[in-house]
C-alpha cells in the first residue's frame, strides 16, 4: 500500500525559527529556518573539462575553484569544501532530485554525487546584529570586511560543526547536520535574547 510522504522540520520545536519575524525589531535580527532543501556532496576533478562541462550544463556554473567561494547557477549554488569537493544547495525548498539527475552525467569520471538532503538543515541570520550573534559561538573573524558575500567556511558553532555562507545582504547563511540542529537553534536563540523582541 502506497503512502504519502511526510517531511518535517528538525527544528519544528522551536517556533521562533519557523516562520519570518514580522515584529517592527525584525531589522535588527531575523533567524529563519530554510528546510527542505535539494541538499548534496559532489566530488570531481575541477581540472578535468569533461566533469566542469558537465557540473556547467547541470547547474549553470562550473565548480568553483578558489578556496571557501561559491558559485551561483540557475537553481542551485556550489560552495568550495575542497580541492574537489563541492556543497551543492538547491536556491529553493525542491524535492531531491540532484543526484539522480547527476549521476547518469557523471557516469566513466572520476566523480560522484550524494544526496544529503535529509541530513542537514539550513537557517539564516538577517539584520543588523546577525554576525553578532554567530561570534558569540563561532571562532572565524566574521567582519563583512573578511568574509563577505560571496564566500562561505566551514566551523563549529559553539560544540556542532556549521558551514556558514555569507549573503549578499550582509546576513549569513549556517547549514547544520539534522542532528546538531536542536542545538544550534537552541544556542543561536540564547545568543540572540538582547536583539530579540
Amino acid at each position: 500500500m502506497w503512502t504519502e510522504s511526510h517531511q518535517e522540520s528538525p527544528l519544528h520545536s522551536l517556533a521562533p525559527l519557523r516562520s519570518p519575524a514580522d515584529s517592527e525589531d525584525a531589522w535588527r535580527l531575523r533567524i529563519i529556518e530554510r528546510p527542505f532543501l535539494d541538499l548534496a556532496v559532489l566530488r570531481g576533478n575541477a581540472q578535468s573539462p569533461a566533469f566542469v562541462q558537465t557540473i556547467e550544463r547541470a547547474l549553470g556554473t562550473a565548480p568553483p575553484v578558489a578556496p571557501n567561494t561559491v558559485a551561483h547557477g540557475h537553481r542551485y549554488l556550489l560552495a568550495w569544501m575542497g580541492p574537489d569537493e563541492w556543497w551543492v544547495q538547491s536556491l529553493m525548498p525542491a524535492r531531491p532530485a540532484l543526484e539522480p539527475a547527476l549521476r547518469p552525467s557523471l557516469l566513466g569520471q572520476s566523480a560522484c554525487v550524494v544526496d544529503v538532503s535529509s541530513g542537514y538543515t539550513v537557517l539564516e541570520l538577517r539584520g543588523e546584529h546577525a554576525r553578532e550573534v554567530l561570534e558569540k559561538g563561532c571562532p572565524l573573524d566574521l567582519h563583512p570586511r573578511v568574509f563577505g558575500a560571496g564566500q562561505c567556511a566551514q566551523s563549529h558553532y559553539f560544540k556542532a560543526g556549521v558551514m556558514l555562507r555569507a549573503l549578499h545582504d550582509g546576513g549569513v547563511e549556517v547549514v547544520v547536520r539534522r542532528s546538531f540542529a536542536d542545538y544550534v537553534g537552541r544556542m543561536l536563540l540564547d545568543a540572540a535574547r538582547e536583539y530579540l523582541p
